[in-house]
């Protein structure tokens, strides 16, 4: 798809959702809400104009279902072309980025050595949890001592993507000015807006996730693994009936938990002989979903792949269901 086709594309969608599109002053949507797909282009509805409507709504319950391909899939079919082995190869390289550059701030704060430097050995700890390469900590403990290195400093972004859906952004940078220029240019080329601190954030909560392909465990099995060790929840693979069988292997399941059962929860895997994909153990989970059809799915995909490109940008989530 062209460029310029991507653009009338999400032109047309702002105009047939009823977005002012030179409104600086307007705001965002807040409705969850599905258009019938014969609607006319004449059929308008705004929050910001007082226009009359012949349009039906449908309204849309709020169900928790959690990814369970990553936060990048906004696609149904559209988010498999890249690959699934290039997907995890960029999921790992961000995770490699963000120990990284972990490690620098808290050498050029406390020092290389982490017996003195407790917030280094902590980041260690954490690295040897998740595989992280030792040439990857050792590179990177010395690139602290590099005189034009500055600390990096952690920054959320929040984004109001396509059909009310919010977008968080985590990024750690050492340079701030480059980063919140790079993702304003992002969110605006997309046609995003960005949104004001803590207006979207409310809408998520933190908590430790492991995924476990459907393939590598019995779903019995892992719920006794999980209520043993404590997990709060655990999250089977939502139903997709584009998804060929070959698609429905590559499901996992998710365990949530609390930071001071993790810990456990991965010991106890281990014992059973499950295997567990290395994350980087931590995720923003939707409280609730938000449904968009398939024009705003693709546009919000776009949009955060384009995000997730930026150096300083570690993880991209969503409340958008699907």
């Amino acid at each position: 798809m062209s460029s310029s086709t991507r653009s009338f594309g999400a032109l047309l969608y702002k105009f047939s959702i009823g977005v002012p599109l030179k409104s600086p002053n307007s705001l965002p949507i807040q409705g969850v809400v599905r258009l019938h797909k014969n609607l006319s282009s004449s059929s308008l509805y705004s929050s910001g104009a007082k226009w009359v409507t012949p349009i039906k709504l449908q309204s849309v319950n709020s169900v928790r279902k959690i990814w369970t391909r990553g936060p990048l899939c906004m696609g149904r079919r559209s988010c498999k072309i890249a690959g699934r082995k290039g997907i995890q190869d960029a999921k790992k390289a961000k995770l490699y980025s963000k120990v990284g550059k972990e490690v620098v701030s808290a050498v050029k704060k406390g020092g290389p050595n982490p017996i003195s430097n407790t917030t280094l050995a902590a980041i260690l700890d954490k690295a040897k949890e998740l595989d992280v390469p030792k040439e990857i900590l050792e590179r990177n403990i010395k690139r602290a001592s590099d005189k034009g290195q500055e600390a990096y400093i952690e920054k959320v972004y929040e984004v109001y993507g396509y059909g009310g859906v919010g977008i968080i952004v985590e990024a750690l940078t050492d340079k701030i000015n480059r980063s919140v220029a790079r993702v304003r240019e992002v969110v605006k080329d997309c046609g995003g807006k960005m949104a004001d601190p803590g207006s979207i954030m409310f809408k998520f909560k933190r908590a430790r996730v492991v995924n476990v392909k459907v393939t590598d465990a019995d779903r019995d099995q892992l719920l006794a693994i999980a209520l043993d060790a404590g997990a709060d929840d655990v999250i089977e693979p939502v139903d997709d009936d584009d998804d060929s069988e070959e698609d429905k292997l590559e499901r996992y399941y998710k365990i949530v938990s609390s930071s001071e059962n993790y810990a456990e929860i991965l010991s106890k895997l281990r014992e059973e002989g499950v295997t567990f994909e290395q994350d980087n153990g931590s995720e923003l989970l939707p409280l609730t979903t938000i449904e968009v059809d398939d024009e705003a799915m693709e546009l919000n995909k776009e949009l955060m792949s384009n995000l997730l490109d930026l150096d300083d940008v570690d993880a991209v989530y969503t409340d958008q269901r699907g």
